[in-house]
């Protein structure tokens, strides 16, 4: 970054003039003698920056920056006149009706230059309803980008967003979630060495919104939303081993779209729309009792959150409060009950999730109201953020997400409409070094 704030290269800035000039990415590729993929990564690398929506924004928020020159018009207009030919000195100025017409003109063409962003803003807007993707415009699922350290593994059976996925062993577990054909009850184990997706025993109520926490081997899932746009209190336990599931203490209240981790044996959820506002609650269930219990509220009533355990705390991060997403990050103590405030992250995010390795977590998804193309790694050690790659460009909203020693899994989601997808990311690389004795 310059000492002006300026956050893009040299060949950035290079290329957003070439875009303002009205040059397609080919155009741009030939004139600058570079591929087009490369051209692509510039401007992908140039929205994430701007924090962009379109190449029109971007355009704009450089160009009030004073990052680039969009002088073009004026120099157009000079190259007019010169081929025109010297104009006379004695010639008259422009007559006023010309001057009102040249105005019109200019501001019918900024018009058509804007409006093309102007409708990707508007279609990046949050949907009326919130907690569910049936009201969104479904324009295709986009196609899957190639990065380094993510794999794509057998689809989902059927596509959806917003739903639970737990690790467990070598299996995943996808429940529940939002398709096409509206909330669903199926539940899709994985089995890692197979490479594919088998069905289990549905769940006995369908909802979407919700995450799920393993505990000696169950699988707990509380609260969503149901087929009717309710908020559920229930909770209900998923055991693989026996394909079957049961029904346990119900929430104090109904509890959707929160934040959930596990910590010591228990689960806790933080936020969510309990079915008419968004909260700042914080449960926590003990299995053994049980029973759930309250504890200190959440720094902010947001739903669409996401949360993560290390070994001393829970980390929750973003959200979405109604009108905005958010960046900010928080650290629960359970030992304490007590809430401290940790660096905030790079973009806000609403909507995605989010798993632990080791010392770092790994926030995934997002893109609610602008554009993401990058997910992101908390390092609990320095307390930062830094930006990893992403599969899914653009926005990637709803996955489900869940961690497995060093590899984090995204799967399915909502980007443009619902998604199949099941993505691997390799976090954390570990070496072992064999140890020898002397003379050996």
């Amino acid at each position: 970054m310059t000492d002006d704030g300026n956050p893009l290269s040299k060949r950035e800035q290079e290329i957003l003039e070439l875009v303002a000039r009205g040059l397609s990415n080919q155009e741009i590729a030939r004139d600058l003698v570079i591929t087009f993929n490369t051209v692509k990564v510039h401007m992908r690398n140039i929205f994430a920056k701007l924090e962009a929506n379109s190449r029109t924004e971007a355009i704009v928020k450089a160009a009030q920056a004073g990052w680039i020159n969009v002088a073009g018009l004026e120099e157009s207009a000079e190259e007019t006149a010169v081929a025109a030919g010297p104009a006379s000195l004695a010639e008259p100025a422009l007559a006023r009706w010309q001057r009102v017409y040249f105005f019109a003109a200019a501001a019918l063409v900024l018009a058509l230059l804007l409006l093309p962003g102007l409708l990707a803003r508007v279609d990046a807007r949050p949907v009326a309803n919130a907690l569910s993707d049936a009201g969104r415009t479904r324009l295709g699922a986009p196609q899957r980008v190639a990065v380094s350290r993510w794999t794509s593994l057998a689809p989902l059976p059927e596509p959806r967003s917003r739903l639970a996925l737990a690790a467990m062993d070598d299996q995943l577990i996808a429940i529940g979630g939002e398709g096409p054909e509206g909330v669903s009850d199926a539940v899709y184990l994985y089995d890692t060495a197979a490479n594919g997706w088998l069905p289990g025993s549905s769940k006995p109520t369908a909802v979407a919104n919700v995450q799920a926490g393993v505990i000696d081997g169950q699988v707990y899932l509380p609260g969503g939303v149901t087929g009717d746009g309710a908020a559920s209190a229930a909770l209900e336990v998923y055991d693989p081993a026996t394909d079957a599931w049961r029904a346990r203490a119900s929430l104090p209240a109904p509890l959707a779209a929160y934040a959930l981790a596990v910590f010591d044996g228990r689960l806790y959820l933080f936020g969510g729309w309990d079915g008419a506002a968004y909260v700042d609650s914080v449960w926590v269930y003990d299995p053994a009792a049980d029973a759930w219990s309250s504890r200190s509220p959440a720094p902010s009533r947001v739903a669409f959150a996401a949360a993560a355990a290390l070994p001393d705390r829970v980390v929750v991060a973003g959200g979405f409060d109604g009108r905005q997403e958010s960046a900010a990050c928080n650290a629960y103590y359970p030992a304490e009950d007590r809430w401290e405030a940790c660096a905030a992250m790079n973009l806000p995010r609403g909507g995605f999730g989010m798993a632990a390795d080791g010392a770092s977590l790994y926030a995934i998804g997002g893109g609610w109201q602008r554009a993401v193309t990058f997910n992101e790694r908390y390092d609990s050690l320095t307390n930062t953020w830094s930006s990893i790659p992403s599969p899914v460009q653009g926005s990637w909203l709803f996955p489900g997400v869940a961690g497995r020693g060093s590899l984090i899994y995204a799967v399915g989601g909502w980007s443009g409409d619902y998604l199949d997808n099941t993505e691997v990311f390799q976090g954390t690389f570990r070496a072992f070094i064999p140890l020898s004795t002397r003379g050996q």
